[in-house]
């Protein structure tokens, strides 16, 4: 679980990066868990897009993915979803959180 300031701290990290996945019609299947496993372990910090023609709303969305993946849910702004987890691999650790 992160903290608040270890969330703010995120935040302001996910301003700068691209959306790296878009869900469409399909929703959240096992190939979006899979590409967003990926993601996750090579970026550790990712940002998705949900499209209109998504079942799910970007919140829905949000807690599918956080608790299929294990992650941390960081925000959700519009149709943009923010997600966190510290790699697995220590030499793909880039991002260093605040102390709590």
């Amino acid at each position: 679980m992160i903290t608040t300031k270890q969330r703010a701290y995120l935040r302001s990290l996910a301003n700068s990066i691209e959306p790296t996945t878009q869900i469409g019609k399909f929703g959240i299947g096992d190939t979006v868990i899979d590409t967003v496993e990926k993601a996750l372990e090579a970026h550790e910090l990712i940002k998705l897009t949900i499209l209109e023609t998504c079942p799910e709303t970007p919140k829905e969305a949000m807690v599918s993915l956080c608790e299929a993946l294990n992650c941390e849910a960081v925000q959700v702004i519009g149709r943009k979803v923010v997600i966190y987890r510290q790699s697995s691999k220590i030499e793909n650790r880039k991002i260093v959180l605040p102390r709590k």
